[in-house]
């Protein structure tokens, strides 16, 4: 079995990471971190939109990151295709340090060194 060596081990360090809550209004999440994170949610974007932004929410901030009603309004009940994707309006994408998307060299959230998929039930 071989090992890595230390110099090719890429660390992440987040700190106190981030905290999410659930209110009134939809889930925020708040970074505890000394680095901004990025978040991907379809209940953050205009529903018309083609694709969906990634947020960058600095140390310290906060972002309504899930709102339940919003992603009711989101569900097209008679596409079966759609409730069956991994994406639904019920899934947020977190990041820690480093973003992806459009603006980024790393197209997709797999490629960040650290990252989180949360996915909501209903209420």
């Amino acid at each position: 079995m071989a090992f890595a060596s230390d110099s090719s081990i890429r660390t992440t360090r987040i700190g106190c990471g981030i905290q999410l809550t659930r209110e009134v209004d939809g889930v925020w999440v708040y970074n505890r971190s000394s680095y901004p994170i990025f978040i991907k949610s379809a209940t953050l974007d205009n529903p018309d939109s083609r694709t969906l932004l990634v947020h960058k929410v600095f140390p310290g901030f906060s972002i309504k990151a899930f709102d339940y009603e919003k992603a009711y309004s989101l569900q097209r009940p008679n596409d079966h295709e759609f409730m069956q994707q991994p994406w639904t309006g019920f899934t947020v994408q977190i990041s820690f340090v480093k973003g992806w998307g459009q603006c980024y060299t790393r197209q997709f959230i797999s490629s960040c060194p650290c990252w989180l998929e949360v996915i909501f039930n209903s209420r």
